[in-house]
């Protein structure tokens, strides 16, 4: 059996996005114990690029070793005790998730729901609030995957603490694509991933908690369910003390990587980013739409980085997918959820976030739909994408 070498492509699916060469010889440098002193000082400086990333000052901001769907359930298992009652928005697969965590932790889950692609109504959770006072949670997803829905974070926390609640909040692809101020929005809980904006391979699962929270979690009754994802256990390793205890064996080499991918956003700064996901969104947008094809959602509720587009009748979804692989090498999603055979997902997150993806995926997109009988102006729509970036 030989080596695997994967093919080289260019990743505009949900995630992971395509990752950095710096970041992958980052990853490919010696690796070294978990408790090495040259380690640990990697560790602090990790959680210092976390809080700048995160915009905020909590010290408990550190990446646990696992996906996102790990820190998800670091969220809900260290601040959700048997018989809590949590307020979940759900617009889509992930509020889902949501609502399964809040019952496997043996809470009950009040669930909000909102029409898929659209963001998460405030006033419903203001209702569902009035409605059960004895809710001390509430979660819902800011950036949908799903569903390329972008929530008002800052106007639900809000909702959430003038009724007495905690705010958990996933970010998964919200975090280095859009703007996310931890501190300045008064978020309780957060967690996110490295393999989205941050064009860091998958693996693990950035987290910040918040002096409500950590109070909240100090005043429990039971046990954490889960022995590894305990705060009160893993801080002993990732805590700024000099003598750390030993919880885990860390993914060394992934944090290498994502040591290197925070300083690239640090070099190129937050607000550049953010703008930078804007444009490519802009561009792109401009030519699907001189294809003909049209983005889910309303205008003000639509990620810039997860862009989800109606399939138009008579291209056969899969087949046209695996066109893309096949002759272009190039990865966007399928519809997920009510969305399955429906849309697809574009992504432009992180390092897919650029003229040379935008341009090469409309060329694709448009010479596949043509291979199926569906007419397409792969000029009008690299013409009209190339006009945003003129203006």
């Amino acid at each position: 059996m030989p080596s695997f070498n994967p093919p080289l492509r260019m990743l505009m699916g949900p995630g992971p996005s395509d990752v950095h060469p710096r970041v992958l010889a980052a990853m490919a440098r010696p690796t070294i114990g978990h408790l090495d002193p040259a380690f640990v000082g990697l560790m602090d400086d990790i959680k210092v690029l976390l809080r700048q990333a995160f915009k905020t000052r909590n010290e408990v901001t550190f990446p646990i070793s696992g996906p996102g769907s790990v820190g998800m359930e670091a969220c809900f298992v260290n601040l959700v005790e048997p018989g809590d009652t949590v307020i979940v928005c759900r617009n889509g697969v992930f509020g889902g998730r949501m609502k399964e965590n809040v019952e496997r932790a043996g809470g009950t889950a009040v669930v909000v729901d909102d029409p898929w692609t659209r963001a998460v109504d405030p006033q419903r959770l203001e209702d569902a609030l009035e409605a059960n006072p004895q809710a001390r949670l509430v979660a819902f997803v800011m950036a949908e995957t799903s569903t390329g829905a972008l929530s008002d974070t800052k106007t639900l926390v809000q909702i959430a603490h003038r009724h007495g609640a905690l705010a958990i909040v996933d970010a998964v692809t919200a975090l280095g694509g859009v703007p996310l101020d931890v501190d300045g929005w008064d978020i309780d809980a957060i967690y996110s991933g490295t393999q989205k904006c941050l064009s860091c391979p998958p693996g693990l699962a950035p987290v910040s908690f918040g002096a409500r929270a950590l109070d909240k979690l100090r005043a429990r009754k039971t046990p954490v369910q889960s022995w590894f994802l305990d705060l009160n256990l893993v801080l002993g390793y990732w805590s700024g003390a000099a003598r750390r205890s030993y919880h885990h064996t860390a993914p060394i080499n992934a944090l290498y990587g994502l040591h290197e991918a925070l300083l690239m956003l640090h070099e190129e700064g937050l607000e550049a980013a953010w703008a930078r996901h804007a444009l490519h969104h802009r561009a792109l947008r401009a030519g699907l739409e001189a294809m003909d094809l049209r983005l889910a959602g309303a205008d003000g509720e639509r990620l810039p980085q997860l862009n989800v587009v109606g399939i138009p009748d008579g291209v056969d979804d899969a087949r046209l997918r695996q066109t893309l692989l096949d002759d272009y090498d190039l990865e966007i999603g399928a519809g997920l959820g009510d969305l399955a055979g429906k849309a697809w997902r574009i992504g432009l997150m992180g390092q897919s976030a650029s003229r040379r993806h935008v341009l090469a995926c409309l060329t694709a997109l448009g010479s596949a739909m043509a291979a199926q009988g569906r007419p397409t102006d792969c000029g009008a729509a690299l013409a009209a994408a190339l006009d945003v970036y003129a203006a």
